[in-house]
């Protein structure tokens, strides 16, 4: 009889190290990429130094364990994460009517809009109406004031801001990925020597270095809903949930939207009172855990999004120390690393602005409109900008088909 050859041996499993490691590669980088423009703008709306580090605490918390139970329900390597673009969106909005209480209360709206986006599709179905030039436009030129801050800074500060700039520089030549993390560690030597030299660390009290949550009773005000929360909700949207789902389509993962907005929604509502302004589904660093070097084997990558989960959580632990760090930073110091981390969010935005011809004008007029920062009755830049691009849109696009 004819030999029958054997079924080729089972390849053994990998060590789950590796998407272990990815997992917590992304949450660094996610974190500290970004964490400086979170304190910015919460400081920005009336957040206190305290309130600032708790909603710090509360957005790592709350993120960490929405991206645990997605990835580990769906076993889809789903990570979670602040609303980078939308903490900016509150530094360029600036002090509002009714203060940190009512930018509470239009967080928690905020949260309220991104439940009903899971439960009525209606919702959903209006923010995608919005053109994507006319936000993209919103959102660059709330950006700009901040992406324009290490050049302010160069002349405010050069000993101290130079260094920064420099190290991301070299690594975004050398490794993109980490370009911001680094230029933050460039900028934590300059806040140490700062303090050894100056002297300033008996100021410090080591309670502060200690997280905890800080709650404070919401107020609703007309112009935190119009000013704040539509436009941070829109951003939110726009910016960071469609494109994170996008993000893990282009990976062969589809995203259980409904779910996913449940999720972050509710954690956005949990963390709200704490000072934390909005999770959602990641974007740009989602791709380091969903990609193939996370691990070869699309199955096995969910492991990948526990690990983010599960490092967040860890991260949260040492918020408190991050915003220390902050308030004892160097003139211009931290503006010019929250404005590195915001060049390829200005970029992509520009980018898409102008994208379309047909879309060009009603773009530039949000754009400018929102870079002005002009406010009226209350209401920031970022809600005029929408309006004033889309009444340029309507009347440029009346009678035409």
């Amino acid at each position: 009889m004819p030999e029958t050859a054997s079924p080729p041996a089972p390849r053994p499993r990998s060590s789950p190290s590796r998407p272990i490691m990815a997992g917590v590669v992304t949450a660094l980088v996610g974190f500290t990429s970004s964490f400086a423009v979170v304190l910015t703008g919460l400081a920005a709306v009336g957040a206190t130094h305290a309130q600032a580090a708790s909603g710090l605490l509360a957005l790592c918390l709350t993120m960490g364990v929405a991206g645990i139970v997605l990835a580990w329900r769906y076993r889809m390597p789903i990570t979670s994460a602040w609303s980078t673009p939308g903490a900016a969106l509150l530094a360029a909005s600036g002090a509002i009517e009714g203060g940190w209480p009512a930018a509470v209360g239009a967080f928690l709206i905020v949260a309220a809009l991104i439940l009903l986006t899971a439960l009525v599709p209606q919702l959903g179905s209006l923010i995608a109406a919005i053109p994507p030039s006319i936000a993209q436009a919103m959102l660059a030129g709330v950006l700009l004031p901040l992406c324009l801050a290490p050049i302010g800074g160069l002349a405010k500060n050069p000993w101290a801001v130079v260094p920064v700039l420099l190290t991301w520089l070299v690594f975004a030549r050398l490794a993109p990925r980490w370009a911001v993390p680094l230029a933050f560690l460039a900028a934590t030597v300059v806040i140490v020597i700062g303090i050894v030299t100056g002297g300033s660390a008996s100021i410090v009290d080591p309670a502060a270095l200690l997280p905890h949550l800080e709650l404070t009773m919401p107020t609703f005000t007309v112009g935190a809903l119009v000013g704040i929360a539509l436009p941070l909700f829109i951003v939110t949207m726009a910016s960071q949930n469609v494109p994170g789902v996008a993000v893990m389509r282009s990976f062969g993962y589809e995203v259980p939207w409904r779910p996913a907005m449940l999720a972050t929604g509710i954690g956005s509502a949990l963390g709200a009172a704490a000072g934390g302004h909005a999770i959602n589904l990641a974007a740009i660093s989602a791709a380091l855990a969903a990609a193939p070097d996370a691990e070869p084997d699309p199955k096995r990558r969910w492991i990948a999004g526990v690990s983010t989960g599960a490092s967040y959580l860890v991260l949260g632990g040492c918020s408190a120390a991050f915003a220390a760090l902050v308030v004892l930073a160097p003139v211009a110091v931290i503006p010019a690393v929250a404005g590195v981390a915001l060049f390829g969010a200005f970029g992509s935005a520009v980018q898409q602005a102008i994208d379309d011809p047909g879309e060009r004008t009603p773009a530039v007029v949000t754009f400018l409109v929102a870079a002005s920062g002009m406010a009226f009755w209350g209401v920031s830049a970022a809600f005029w900008a929408l309006l004033a691009g889309l009444l340029v849109r309507a009347v440029l696009h009346l009678g035409r088909r």
